[in-house]
């Protein structure tokens, strides 16, 4: 039960809430491993219940037998507070409303004695020297920095299924968390942004046994992970794998593959209905009709993005990118004679005339290794050409897929020649973002700066940019360094400069090229003509990736073969 300080934190968080508290305090040291203090103002204990909370299997949540079937709290164990005690220096403090305070200390399993203390109505609970008794395990802990985040983001969870709570958090001295009580769709937009909040749409259903509600985005609006996807059922905060896949299902045909959707949806179903004594953290969950609430969640996803399909969603442009040639010359388009209207006789010309002949069409250009994929003959939706290829064959071109597979080459050959090639910004740009997400960056910066992304700290919730890569031209860097924060933050240690260096060139790419910036270049070549658009170097291409993209592998450029060889 207790494997991290997050885990014990959450536990001690979840009591509070139990316990009727509108107000909880967290303080962390050291990641929550030197110390951790939660103080609530709940109903709190008397010296017998503060002497029973340290036993094992011991919990006043569980009145009667039946109350097993139909758990409504969330805890019910009676195993957390005793779990803690047997590894770490616990100390309880605890006052109920119109009484007096008690404090009780359990130091490596050992319990001490019920004692009068001072303190305010509620609960206080301070851990220290978290895994003490148990040094194998805290020696495979994380760094500090990422046990704190992990903490930080299981109470930032539960802020979110309790919004009429106001939570406030600190971490080494500085608050990382302040979040005052509101309504739910207030707390959403405190957790999850002002972007999350300016891109999304309610959901709702409503049915016998199952209620609905919560705003999810927009499919414009899509993160790399999935951090930002928030589940809530009966008020307890979630990662069940059924609900996950209802959301990518709702979202499957609307956003990128590799992409995630975010959400924050909460679920109210009959408790007797759901058993959430599954999972060790209580973290999953078995339905009784699994998939009447699989069906009903992504209906309801589905209603909403329909209703909301028509918002319009402000994106980051992209300047610089100025189109180029990449195909050879296209054919002229030849003009259409008009239809004529019915009834009309078609005149009789002079005998001895004849109709003029139209221009014959240019001869074809020799296919050079400049132009592997033929002559540009047309595009099609905007998105795709169909090119002749020198035998007469037809090959049809996916835009979006060869311009990422030819500047992730671009960008590999560069990486292996020393670095990527950086163009310094003329103005420095700050990037704001919250003051966990700069410090995995500035973490990275030495395999940014390889990657020819130059930043540096610019105050406790800011990152300012010096220079980006020269490909990129002159674009907004936030949606990409908010992306790649994103990923760090799956990463359990630092990343280390070699071993990034050699990853994230793959997986840069990927959060690069379906990006905002990417949607705003394709925006750019649409409606101009296909052989103004192409992307350069395509000679350039290894051919072992002439046929597909560079996030996955999807097809970049096909010959249908009843359409191959010499034409008629």
């Amino acid at each position: 039960m207790v494997e991290r300080p997050a885990a014990a934190l959450k536990e001690i968080v979840e009591n509070a809430l139990d316990a009727g508290a509108r107000r909880i305090a967290v303080t962390l040291e050291g990641g929550g491993m030197d110390r951790m203090l939660v103080e609530d103002d709940g109903i709190g204990m008397g010296p017998d219940d503060l002497a029973l909370a340290v036993e094992r299997h011991a919990t006043s949540k569980l009145p009667e037998e039946a109350t097993l079937f139909r758990i409504a709290t969330l805890g019910f164990r009676g195993e957390a507070l005793p779990s803690i005690g047997a590894v770490a220096r616990l100390a309880i403090t605890s006052c109920p409303q119109g009484g007096t305070a008690h404090r009780i200390s359990v130091e490596g399993g050992a319990k001490g004695d019920v004692t009068p203390a001072s303190g305010a109505p509620g609960t206080r609970v301070e851990v220290r020297d978290l895994f003490f008794a148990t040094p194998a395990r805290r020696k495979f802990l994380k760094h500090p920095r990422t046990e704190a985040e992990h903490a930080v983001e299981a109470v930032r969870r539960l802020a979110l299924a309790w919004p009429e709570v106001a939570f406030r958090a600190e971490s080494d001295g500085r608050e990382v968390l302040s979040l005052p009580a509101t309504d739910q769709n207030g707390r959403i937009r405190q957790v999850l942004g002002a972007d999350f909040a300016a891109a999304c749409v309610p959901v709702e259903a409503v049915s016998e046994r199952l209620d609905i509600s919560g705003l999810a985005a927009l499919p414009s609006h899509h993160r790399p992970t999935t951090l930002g996807q928030h589940l809530v059922v009966n008020r307890r905060p979630v990662r069940d794998p059924l609900l996950r896949v209802a959301l990518r299902v709702a979202y499957r045909d609307v956003i990128p593959q590799g992409r995630h959707p975010v959400a924050a949806l909460f679920l109210q179903v009959p408790p007797e209905t759901v058993d959430v004594n599954v999972h060790p953290m209580k973290t999953e969950l078995r339905f009784r009709d699994g998939e009447a609430v699989r069906g009903a969640m992504i209906s309801a996803l589905r209603k909403a993005l329909a209703i909301g399909a028509g918002t319009v969603v402000a994106v980051p442009s992209l300047a610089g990118a100025a189109p180029v040639t990449g195909f050879s010359e296209a054919l002229p388009v030849l003009p259409q004679s008009m239809p004529r209207p019915p009834g009309l006789p078609q005149p009789r010309l002079p005998l001895g005339f004849r109709p003029p002949s139209l221009p014959p069409p240019p001869a074809a250009t020799p296919m050079d290794a400049a132009h592997p994929l033929g002559r540009a003959v047309a595009q099609i939706l905007d998105t795709y050409i169909i090119a002749e290829a020198s035998d007469g064959s037809l090959v049809l071109v996916d835009q979006h897929a060869a311009h990422e597979r030819l500047t992730h080459e671009a960008l590999s050959a560069q990486l292996l020649e020393g670095g990527v090639r950086a163009q310094p910004l003329l103005v420095p740009a700050v990037v704001d973002m919250p003051p966990a997400d700069a410090a995995r960056l500035l973490g990275a910066a030495e395999a940014l700066a390889r990657l020819g992304l130059e930043i540096e700290g610019f105050g406790a919730g800011a990152v300012l940019v010096r220079s980006l890569p020269a490909l990129l031209g002159a674009a907004d860097p936030a949606p990409l360094l908010r992306d790649m924060a994103e990923e760090l933050a799956e990463d359990a240690e630092p990343p280390i400069p070699r071993r990034c260096c050699a990853t994230w060139p793959r997986n840069w790419l990927k959060t690069l090229k379906v990006s905002p910036w990417n949607a705003s270049w394709m925006r750019r070549l649409r409606g101009l003509p296909a052989m103004e658009v192409f992307v350069p170097g395509a000679g350039l291409m290894p051919p072992r990736w002439m046929r597909c993209c560079a996030r996955w592998k999807r097809p970049r450029a096909l010959r249908p073969a009843a359409m191959a060889g010499p034409r008629c």
